[in-house]
């Protein structure tokens, strides 16, 4: 496979899809490497291989020869086996190698023969003839169980011993709470009024099922993240970890545009404007510079038309820009 082992291949398969598992299980993986950094790595390997197999359709398949292989002669007794002859001694027929070999060593071959069948010998015991074969061929046959039991294990160490460890779930509930707290202390800050950021951790009211990071109630009190968005915040504020550019600038967002539902704000377009300005105060109270928040916001700015295809109701307006009507810091000189 244009110089790849078919063995080589099935290994490089197996590490990339659980490189792939891992990066959906482990938050550690996800706030350091982007999604599509094991993806692309697949389909990079994909596509090797594919283009490998169009090659070979094209090319003239190898002749194998009538004559045994290589590898053959040397597990059936070695290249004097190729031409045994077959001789009668005491009316006993022998197979004796002739390849390579004189009349005179032929000769002295049936002589030891026929000694060896005087003392009750097995003239044609092949295990003194030729290479064993049986642990070859079980080595080849275990090898790739033995890589399966291997894949198998790397799964349930991630599963069992390094998820359970990490994200969320990996919190105690003191600093859950304390976590919930923080957030909450941020809500409050645009909102004007009491909130409560809940970190939805059963997922009844955001996640996978509800194609939501997050929710809030409208002018109330109660707002709901997602543990993952709680999760990139936490080790932010209290273990001073940036982690993925993209991911902790998503994050900031998402808690700052459910602030501003709870502020009064119904429109998801303004409130995404507002949240992209408010989010440099919050990503520096969170531990980060003001130059970096500046920059994770500029990016969820620039981003927010490609989100906003799939969800047009997320669009900022027009007038999200400098010194336009939603600018919160008119005359500043930079947005946002």
């Amino acid at each position: 496979m244009d110089g790849i082992s078919l063995r080589l291949a099935r290994r490089l398969r197996i590490a990339a899809a659980a490189a792939i598992l891992a990066w959906f299980f482990l938050p550690r993986l996800q706030s350091s490497i982007p999604l599509w950094v094991p993806f692309l790595a697949f389909a990079a390997l994909e596509l090797h291989f594919l283009v490998a197999g169009l090659r070979e359709r094209g090319s003239a398949p190898s002749v194998r020869g009538r004559s045994p292989q290589a590898v053959d002669i040397a597990e059936f007794g070695g290249e004097e086996w190729l031409e045994p002859v077959l001789v009668r001694i005491d009316g006993q027929e022998v197979w004796l190698p002739a390849t390579g070999k004189t009349d005179e060593e032929i000769h002295e071959l049936i002589e030891e023969s026929r000694e060896r069948l005087l003392r009750g010998e097995d003239v044609d015991d092949p295990h003194e003839t030729q290479t064993p074969l049986s642990p070859p061929s079980r080595r080849r046959r275990l090898l790739p169980r033995l890589e399966g039991l291997a894949l198998l294990g790397v799964l349930a160490f991630v599963l069992l011993v390094l998820i359970p460890e990490g994200g969320w779930d990996g919190l105690d509930q003191i600093e859950r709470d304390e976590t919930e707290t923080l957030l909450s202390s941020e809500a409050r800050r645009i909102s004007g009024h009491v909130a409560r950021v809940h970190c939805d951790a059963e997922g009844e009211a955001v996640g996978i099922v509800q194609h939501a990071d997050g929710v809030a109630e409208v002018g109330g009190s109660n707002a709901y993240l997602t543990p993952a968005i709680c999760f990139r915040l936490r080790r932010l504020a209290f273990e001073d970890d940036e982690g993925s550019f993209s991911q902790t600038a998503r994050a900031i967002a998402v808690l700052a545009h459910e602030a501003w539902h709870l502020q009064g704000e119904t429109n998801e377009g303004i409130a995404n404007c507002y949240a992209f300005q408010s989010g440099i105060e919050i990503g520096q109270r969170l531990g980060l510079s003001a130059e970096t928040a500046a920059r994770m916001m500029r990016q969820q700015l620039a981003d927010n038309a490609t989100f906003a295809r799939s969800a047009p109701e997320y669009l900022v307006p027009s007038d999200c820009r400098d010194g336009g009507r939603l600018d919160l810091r008119p005359g500043s000189g930079r947005f946002p």
